[in-house]
């Protein structure tokens, strides 16, 4: 290229990329209260917990990458136990999907009571392997 100057950029260290911090407020879901902070694989497990009751589309101030389609496609619908049991470990990975420090997810187990469903699932995650268990 012409007119192109070679600047050389003094290197002393060369660093790998690293994760940013999971530090963050650590939320009481249960009564809408902030308590405190956590980090590490607590911070994570919140993390799926808050992706798996957000409703996407539906928070203007998420993109549509954040949360899941559990409460348009089984909550609301009235679905069926198989219903359930069909498209649920799918919605729940497709909204962790964006999150770089859950690694896989699997072993999903389904418990149905009069109106709810139970569901239990690990999460391997860069921190280690956390269960998860919401009710729906």
């Amino acid at each position: 290229m012409a007119g192109a100057a070679y600047i050389p950029l003094p290197v002393d260290e060369i660093t790998e990329a690293r994760e940013p911090p999971s530090l963050t407020y650590k939320l009481d879901l249960d009564n809408g209260r902030i308590v405190g902070k956590v980090d590490g694989l607590e911070a994570v497990k919140q993390a799926i917990q808050k992706a798996i009751i957000t409703p996407r589309f539906k928070c203007l101030i998420y993109d549509n990458q954040y949360g899941s389609e559990v409460e348009n496609a089984v909550i609301t619908k009235d679905a069926t136990r198989e219903y359930i049991e069909t498209v649920l470990e799918d919605f729940i990975k497709d909204a962790l999907r964006p999150d770089t420090r859950i690694l896989s997810v699997r072993d999903f187990e389904y418990k149905f009571s009069e109106d709810s469903a139970f569901i239990r699932f690990t999460a391997d995650t860069i921190f280690g392997a956390t269960t998860v268990e919401e009710v729906l």
